[in-house]
């Protein structure tokens, strides 16, 4: 279980019951520590079944289904495959050297695919501040300069994403999607009305 718990990325809280079987956790985690390349059968999103052999990184989760990030030998890239999907994965006895995938690569690989919605905003603030006031999961900072940084995140509703971005308590402007500025719009307006004192009868 120690093994586990440091060798996963928590994408997201996790609250479910994992959909895999233990010891396929406990092995990936095993081989993610100790650096030991595996084979596995895969199972693609079309139904397709083939082998992949790669060196594990970590294990991910977002609450909902685990995730192992890996570089991929045979296509020499990273990729993140849904543990469920694998079969059989065997340790190799092969050991890599240390290899770290780029940054933000994880929340985007997982998190982009699930949500609903995506958006990027350039928050006009350094990174560092907009990391101390939130961060959650699918928050991919970028700094462009020193007073400004990119940010990426996703979420089920447009509502949401206006709420959590109008959050963070500084200026911002959306570069993505357009729908988000209308609702950013509609919110405020919303907000403004209810702080007018009300009409006398």
């Amino acid at each position: 279980m120690h093994t586990l718990q440091t060798q996963t990325h928590p994408v997201a809280p996790i609250w479910a019951v994992p959909t895999v079987e233990a010891d396929t956790l406990a092995l990936l985690a095993r081989t993610c520590r100790d650096r030991e390349r595996i084979r596995f059968g895969y199972r693609r999103r079309d139904g397709q079944q083939d082998g992949r052999i790669a060196d594990p990184y970590r294990l991910a989760s977002t609450g909902r289904r685990w995730y192992l990030v890996a570089w991929d030998i045979g296509r020499q890239d990273w990729r993140t495959y849904r543990v469920d999907r694998l079969t059989s994965p065997l340790g190799t006895g092969v050991r890599f050297p240390p290899r770290e995938p780029p940054p933000g690569y994880v929340e985007e690989s997982i998190v982009a695919p699930i949500s609903r919605h995506r958006a990027v905003v350039v928050v006009h603030a350094p990174a560092a501040v907009v990391a101390e006031r939130f961060s959650g999961p699918g928050w991919v900072l970028k700094e462009l300069d020193e007073h400004s940084c990119l940010l990426r995140t996703g979420g089920d509703s447009l509502e949401w994403l206006a709420l959590t971005v109008g959050q963070l308590g500084l200026d911002f402007t959306v570069r993505e999607p357009p729908e988000l500025i209308d609702h950013i719009r509609t919110l405020a307006a919303r907000l403004q009305a209810s702080t007018e004192p009300p009409l006398r009868q």
